[in-house]
């Protein structure tokens, strides 16, 4: 009645903002993501009963916030009748701060979920029950490079390409580790609801996925690295319109991206990527990893560097 699992979290090129499906968490539009490896949510469940109420303990301490969302994630996983659980996660990077750790945690909780109610479930179901406590943590089940399809009444997940087949690095910029002030899930709702630039971001997302699918078959780092700006700054545009306009960066995220493109001007093969927080991510070729991480050190307003490469799909550490 106790399992351990680890995710870790992914980071999309092509992004989804957006849900058309409040209820079942669907999101709006289909995405291509990285899963990272060195940096991992490891989520423990103990399903003995032993407890009066659920309890989540986060890195040492317990965090009775963010204990709702767990126990709706393990209802559902699990149905409502389920023992009351231990939870406990550890991450080694900072959550909430736009680094994906719900995705992370979700997906962790959920297979250890799983495991240790002894149901037996492929990856898919898996992966569409994570997908309901937070939209991206579906894809923490698949490695390297996954394709998220919002299918009509589901989303069916794929893998087009394996971590060690094109072996890209991260380097993460980090200008803030505090919370952000808005969730993503508000922050969608509130785009979709007022910004004017929304339908024009969902209409054109099919010719973004299809061109960095094919980007990704081919190796084309040239490629897939411009139409993951674009839609990076596609993305933050229909945030900045609005209203209340929701601006993640700040003046350190700016500096960042103006680094990358000196980087890129003196011949680096990368690119960045920034999802809902004020964190970047620079992807590059290994060759241009060591560049890209000194470079964004010595960038004002960085407070921390983290660099990865591309990792595992979620998968279970342990059972009794």
């Amino acid at each position: 009645m106790q399992a351990t699992a680890i995710a870790q979290p992914n980071i999309a090129l092509i992004k989804y903002w957006g849900k058309r499906d409040l209820a079942l968490n669907l999101p709006a539009v289909g995405s291509i993501s990285i899963t990272l490896d060195t940096l991992q949510t490891k989520v423990s469940i103990d399903l003995d009963g032993w407890l009066a109420n659920d309890s989540l303990i986060v890195n040492g301490v317990e965090d009775p916030g963010r204990l709702s969302r767990m126990t709706a994630c393990l209802d559902n996983v699990l149905g409502v009748k389920r023992p009351s659980a231990l939870i406990e996660t550890q991450s080694n990077f900072p959550i909430a701060a736009g680094l994906a750790s719900s995705a992370s945690a979700f997906a962790a909780a959920t297979l250890a979920a799983v495991a240790a109610a002894s149901i037996d479930l492929d990856t898919q179901s898996l992966a569409r029950l994570a997908g309901r406590a937070s939209g991206s943590a579906a894809r923490s089940f698949f490695g390297g490079f996954a394709e998220l399809e919002n299918c009509q009444d589901a989303i069916k997940l794929s893998s087009l390409c394996d971590a060690e087949s094109w072996p890209l690095k991260v380097v993460v910029a980090i200008t803030e580790t505090g919370p952000k002030g808005t969730s993503s899930t508000e922050a969608m709702e509130i785009s979709r609801k007022t910004s004017p630039f929304y339908s024009a971001w969902i209409e054109r997302q099919v010719d973004d996925l299809a061109t960095a699918r094919k980007a990704i078959e081919e190796r084309d780092f040239t490629t897939l690295a411009a139409v993951a700006e674009h839609n990076c700054l596609k993305m933050h545009s229909v945030m900045w319109a609005s209203r209340p306009p929701i601006v993640f960066w700040n003046a350190a995220t700016m500096r960042c991206l103006q680094t990358v493109r000196r980087l890129q001007q003196d011949g680096c093969h990368v690119f960045f990527t920034i999802d809902a927080g004020p964190q970047v991510k620079a992807v590059c070729q290994e060759e241009d990893m060591a560049a890209v991480r000194d470079a964004l050190s010595k960038t004002a307003g960085v407070l921390e560097i983290m660099t990865t490469g591309l990792g595992p799909a979620a998968h279970l550490v342990g059972k009794s």
